[in-house]
């Protein structure tokens, strides 16, 4: 997607990321990387509206990963299901 884009659409909506609910962080067994660098392509929303950006998944669970990415300097980090996800070789 084109960067001017995208800057656009996350300047005008709030990203979303998956519930507490969704998540049950308190059930299943969360797996955190001290440091993160495993290269990711993931689909997020900003508001309605979804994007497929780069970024890196900084932990996981069986069926969520926590990504963090950057768009225009500014770091956004959200949970998304593990299938919006897919691995960088």
């Amino acid at each position: 997607m084109n960067d001017r884009v995208l800057q656009s659409i996350a300047r005008g909506a709030k990203l979303q990321t998956l519930t507490p609910l969704e998540l049950r962080l308190d059930e299943k067994p969360l797996t955190i990387d001290p440091r993160p660098r495993r290269r990711v392509k993931a689909w997020v929303r900003f508001g309605d509206t979804p994007v497929h950006v780069d970024a890196v998944a900084a932990r996981w669970t069986a069926d969520a990963v926590g990504i963090v990415f950057t768009i225009d300097g500014h770091e956004h980090r959200c949970w998304v299901w593990s299938s919006a996800v897919d691995e960088i070789p």
